[in-house]
């Protein structure tokens, strides 16, 4: 297997210090042992105006079978000579993305101790592979790299006999990809979508390759055109560890058009304690009072939105009157305890199809979310900054239009009454606002004027004749029975 890759210079910018980035020297020839053979690194060229790294892996196909035990990529046991007769040797696999790992693992991490602003630098690469397979044509080469910021991407088959032209074209393809990249970047591509585009694994995928996965994908997989197929290759399509890096990589995509951090958006649990407020008692009259009025609602198909850890659908699917249950959250952690809470993997066919959860953010309109009888949105509001409120709103009472909207929210005139809470403090530290009545009462008419519902209010916890409860719980009500009231402009999410 071969690859080359190239940069050019100046005298201010020497095109040899790509030696530098790939912490190996241009001036030597130098060899590494891998798993499945020997790296070799030379520079057929090397000086201030031009500099050529090659990567050559020898790979003994039979030790490779061998050591497989006739399965897998190396021949099926069934085919003899196919197991010592095949394409590992020449043609670019994962056997050399692992090469790239090992050989150049310093370079893939951005990392460069003698010169550490040379990461940074964009360089003019040109990378080589003589044989590629391809699973896919070229076409599918064009649209893996194409929107990586390559300037050029060609990709010429490789015809399976020059002589007898008449053969056609083989599955493997000449690959040359031009532009201004840095070389980290390039890289990590090619640690991924060299075993994509030849769609095989020479090791058997465990979890830790999702961890791979996302870190080498860190920066252009989230919002590739192609992250579903490229995700679902690298892991040898093992559709567990696929659902887990597509929720993840939706986690990461949900926060960079935040503007955010991962771990600011997956903040719905605290791992070290239950984020139930405390005391509990006021949970529970929380759900009691959700429970109550869902039912006087005479909801059948709840949305939960903003779930959590699933305490509402756990009590919501104890009773049968809720013939669809659906927990929505941005947290994949929330969503893999709620899971867990509900034991959904242990329910009965009966009950397993009358819960569902969905990893998905409420600022955004999501059509999986239409059409249901009731929405909840218990303890959620307070967590978003208010510059975020319309979004939510046009998600929900715009877009979704369920008949009926619970909305709970902590009470701040309450907070008084709390010995355990110093003066001027929110009650989670991730609340970015908490309400009084009027305030509450006052964003709850606003809404409901604007997306033609009625609001009522609802007293939750102990009503204190000062102070008010420790909880507020607006009840919206569409006033349209088909939901045809005319909806606004202003709030609609992107």
């Amino acid at each position: 297997m071969f690859l080359t890759i190239t940069t050019t210079g100046t005298a201010e910018n020497p095109a040899t210090d790509l030696g530098f980035l790939l912490h190996k020297h241009p001036g030597k020839a130098q060899g590494f042992n891998t798993s499945h053979g020997t790296a070799h690194v030379l520079y057929p060229e090397a000086t201030a105006e031009r500099c050529t790294a090659a990567l050559l892996l020898e790979v003994d196909p039979v030790a490779l079978v061998r050591r497989g035990q006739g399965k897998g990529r190396g021949g099926a046991p069934d085919a003899a000579l196919a197991q010592y007769v095949n394409d590992r040797p020449y043609a670019a696999s994962s056997l050399l993305a692992v090469a790239l790992g090992s050989v150049f693992r310093s370079a893939l991490k951005g990392q460069c101790t003698a010169r550490p602003e040379l990461p940074e630098r964009a360089l003019p690469l040109r990378v080589e592979i003589p044989v590629l397979p391809a699973r896919g044509g070229p076409e599918l080469v064009q649209r893996l790299f194409g929107p990586l910021g390559w300037a050029s991407v060609e990709a010429v088959p490789v015809r399976l006999d020059e002589k007898f032209p008449e053969w056609g074209d083989s599955r493997y393809v000449r690959l040359v990809l031009e532009g201004e990249l840095r070389l980290a970047d390039a890289l990590r591509q090619l640690y991924v979508l060299l075993p994509v585009l030849d769609d095989a694994k020479h090791y058997w995928v465990a979890p830790d390759e999702v961890d791979k996965l996302l870190r080498a994908g860190e920066g252009w997989l989230a919002g590739h055109p192609e992250h579903q197929l490229i995700t679902a290759r690298y892991l040898a399509r093992r559709w567990g560890l696929t659902r887990e890096a597509m929720a993840r990589l939706e986690l990461v995509r949900l926060a960079e058009a935040d503007g955010s951090e991962v771990e600011e958006i997956d903040n719905a649990v605290d791992e070290t304690q239950d984020t139930e407020e405390r005391p509990v008692p006021l949970a529970v009259q929380r759900r009691e009072a959700v429970l109550a009025a869902l039912r006087a609602a005479g909801a059948q198909r709840v949305l939960d939105l903003g779930c959590g850890q699933g305490q509402l659908v756990q009590e919501l699917l104890k009773d049968v009157a809720f013939t669809e249950i659906v927990g929505v959250d941005v947290s994949m952690r929330a969503l893999s305890i709620a899971a867990k809470r509900l034991r959904l993997d242990r329910l009965g066919e009966r009950q397993a199809a009358r819960v569902t959860l969905l990893q998905g953010s409420l600022a955004y309109t999501d059509k999986r979310l239409a059409g249901y009888d009731a929405a909840v949105l218990s303890e959620v509001i307070e967590h978003l900054d208010l510059p975020r409120l319309p979004a939510l709103e046009y998600a929900v009472f715009g877009a979704a239009r369920p008949r009926t909207v619970l909305v709970t929210t902590p009470n701040v005139e309450y907070n008084v009454r709390w010995e355990s809470l110093p003066a001027g403090h929110v009650r989670h530290g991730d609340h970015r606002f908490e309400w009084t009545r009027e305030e509450f009462r006052g964003w709850a008419a606003d809404v409901a004027a604007r997306y033609g519902y009625e609001a009522a209010f609802l007293p939750v916890g102990p009503d204190d004749p000062e102070v008010g409860p420790p909880t507020q719980m607006a009840v919206f009500t569409l006033n349209s029975a088909d939901g045809t009231a005319e909806i606004p402009k202003e709030g609609r999410a992107a």
